[in-house]
């Protein structure tokens, strides 16, 4: 168990359920969140709604930053490793608040 839990902690890539807020506390939400390694990169995907939102992300085994799109819609979000979880905040472009997001690894 020991060395499942030390492998999840190596990079984001796996499957999620995710929990967030909107910036502001303007409303929660749910869905799922898929993370893929792209060589020095990785692929982020959420599903949330029916709507789906593809991002780039940089990081390492402590930390993810993803810039998304969807449709006209572009964001920045920050990930911080929480055991096999990631925490983290996000916001839309040009946004004056953050909305906090948990992935919860399936």
């Amino acid at each position: 168990l020991m060395s499942a839990a030390a492998a999840y902690a190596a990079d984001p890539v796996g499957k999620y359920s995710v929990e967030g807020g909107n910036p502001g506390g303007k409303g929660e939400y749910s869905g799922t969140v898929t993370v893929e390694k792209t060589g020095d990169t990785y692929r982020v995907i959420w599903v949330v709604g029916g709507d789906r939102y593809v991002g780039t992300g940089i990081g390492n085994k402590d930390f993810i930053a993803v810039s998304y799109k969807s449709g006209g819609e572009t964001g920045l979000a920050l990930y911080g490793a929480d055991g096999g979880n990631w925490t983290g905040i996000w916001t839309y472009a040009g946004g004056k608040e953050v909305g906090p997001e948990v992935w919860m690894r399936e």
